[in-house]
């Protein structure tokens, strides 16, 4: 019987070369419905998308989150940061996540989509919860965006736990929340193709 695929430790994965990730000159932050339209004409070129979103962080137990806050698509070249305040420009969200002829790939992903379902009124069209295929391929442990760039990439993914829990529905994002918002997405998508799948 063979051996379930060996994942590396956190401490392996810390000796690693870091992954390197999309500059702020290939990521656009999108908060109107004009800036979303040149989006959507740029991500429907694509098959597949990296695919995330973030949500500013409740600290009391009973409080229950309003977000997604923003929505982040990735292709192999560039990244697209949607913040939700502009009723057009959530529409237009909203049409892309359920465009059929596109993945939307990325990890974690239940969360998301029940929180996009909420605010926005749609079902995502097409998803994939890569982590799902690590599984089919034999992993026993949770994969995770981290663990998937260290096996395929030999790299290690730089992750910020200190951006992660700022304020994501601030009217004007920082530099350093568009990059970790950005990559995570562009992450995905890196996957998505090193295992494959966009064949």
């Amino acid at each position: 019987m063979s051996q379930p695929p060996h994942c590396p430790s956190p401490e392996a994965i810390a000796q690693l070369e870091p992954f390197e990730r999309l500059p702020l000159s290939r990521i656009q932050r999108i908060r109107t419905a004009d800036e979303a339209q040149q989006a959507v004409l740029a991500l429907k070129q694509a098959t597949a998308w990296g695919f995330d979103t973030e949500s500013k962080p409740t600290f009391q137990r009973d409080q229950v989150s309003d977000g997604p806050h923003t929505v982040q698509l990735a292709t192999l070249t560039h990244a697209w940061v949607f913040q939700l305040h502009d009723p057009g420009c959530r529409a237009l969200v909203a049409e892309l996540l359920t465009w059929p002829h596109a993945v939307k790939a990325g990890f974690g992903l239940r969360d998301d989509r029940a929180r996009i379902e909420r605010k926005l009124g749609v079902t995502p069209a097409r998803v994939l919860e890569l982590n799902t295929v690590f599984r089919q391929r034999g992993h026993r442990r949770e994969v995770g965006l981290k663990t998937a760039i260290a096996l395929l990439f030999n790299q290690r993914f730089l992750k910020s736990k200190k951006t992660a829990t700022t304020n994501w529905a601030a009217p004007e994002l920082t530099d350093s929340q568009l990059l970790y918002a950005a990559n995570d997405a562009y992450g995905a998508v890196s996957v998505y193709h090193a295992l494959g799948l966009n064949h």
